[in-house]
């Protein structure tokens, strides 16, 4: 399975989010939010980075301000926190672009402006990066077959 290591780093990162909405509850900046993951997962011995960019190419032009990822975890999940009435297409969009435009397979949108956090969390995956990645596995599984 393509995203075994990413399905672990998710369980993680939901378990600590939901840890920390207990403890302080809805309704606070992101920025507070934010900063509780990190703590967690400093503690936890977890890579991550806050504000992570992300570059854009249009044509020749690169683009490296705009775009920013709110922590990004063992170089391999893209988390972005929220705080707002309700998740909305416009930021699963989005976040779908940041993980295209990173080649990240796997984010989380965390809401924590919820009475039960289950409520605010959309799991966003990059079925085009995983399809590449099985169109590979088995392309690769093939070629062990006629080399045998």
């Amino acid at each position: 399975m393509p995203l075994t290591l990413e399905n672990e780093l998710a369980h993680r990162i939901i378990g600590f989010a939901i840890e920390i909405h207990k403890s302080i509850g809805p309704g606070l900046n992101t920025n507070v939010y934010k900063k509780c993951l990190a703590y967690e997962f400093k503690n936890a011995d977890l890579n991550s980075q806050e504000s992570y960019p992300i570059v854009l190419n249009y044509k020749t032009l690169e683009i490296n301000d705009g775009i920013c990822i709110d922590i990004l975890v063992a170089e391999k999940v893209v988390v972005m926190i929220d705080s707002s009435e309700n998740i909305t297409e416009y930021q699963v969009q989005k976040l779908l672009r940041i993980l295209r435009l990173g080649n990240f397979k796997l984010g989380l949108l965390v809401n924590f402006n919820t009475t039960l956090l289950k409520d605010g969390i959309r799991r966003v995956s990059n079925n085009k990066l995983i399809e590449k990645e099985l169109e590979l596995d088995s392309f690769n599984g093939i070629e062990d077959q006629v080399q045998i």
